[in-house]
């Protein structure tokens, strides 16, 4: 033992041990509860990577968890592409029904809005009643004009029984639905004609697009 060491009474090298040990104890205590928070900080991350700049809410709900896409439902490829997707009558989407033509013009418009990135989005419009589109929306929201895909309900009963489940879960029957290249529904937008709120979506979809790189093969 030093002279250094026999200057310091015994019980005061027993206590600095002992608080060396506590020291050491509360680190490991610290990284453990560190290592099982990590999900749950994980998932605020994730959450908040979609908002938009200054952390205000966006104006597109997040769907947690996200809600897979059956293949099975329509013969068009969904893997690989970002898609929104919205649900309406083709007898009630007339130019006199503006609350379907909104949600089409929308949906137009932001892919336009993405510029070089629009190849990566795809517009879907599922005809829930089989009925003739009207010519004249035809015409301003066909495949080759505005690149919406007009599909028809599964025929298959249970398969459309599969579809309504999804489409209608938590009440967004009636919103925009935005799958993502794995497939699955991850957000879903209320119709909007207010500028302002279509700058936010638009927003929610470059962000996601540039964050989320898949579908760019397929340019």
């Amino acid at each position: 033992m030093s002279d250094k060491e026999l200057l310091i009474p015994a019980s005061q090298m027993d206590s600095s041990a002992i608080n060396a040990q506590t020291r050491r104890g509360r680190l490991q205590m610290l990284f453990l509860l560190l290592a099982c928070a990590a999900p749950v900080i994980a998932s605020y991350l994730a959450y908040y990577v979609f908002k938009p700049e200054g952390g205000k809410t966006n104006f597109g709900t997040l769907v947690q968890p996200v809600q897979d896409v059956n293949p099975a439902w329509f013969d068009i490829p969904f893997n690989g592409k970002w898609t929104l997707l919205v649900a309406r009558p083709a007898g009630e989407c007339t130019i006199k029904n503006e609350s379907c033509l909104e949600a089409l013009f929308l949906m137009r418009q932001l892919r336009i809005a993405v510029g070089r990135e629009s190849s990566r989005v795809q517009l879907v419009w599922v005809n829930t009643d089989g009925k003739p589109v009207d010519p004249e929306v035809l015409l301003a929201y066909d495949q080759k004009t505005a690149g919406f895909q007009i599909l028809s309900l599964p025929a298959d009963p249970r398969l459309k029984s599969e579809f309504d489940a999804w489409l209608n879960r938590d009440g967004a029957g009636q919103k925009i639905q935005l799958i993502d290249p794995s497939p699955a529904k991850m957000m879903v937008f209320p119709v909007t004609n207010s500028p302002k709120e279509f700058g936010s979506i638009k927003k929610d979809l470059e962000k996601l697009l540039r964050l989320n790189r898949k579908g760019e093969q397929l340019q």
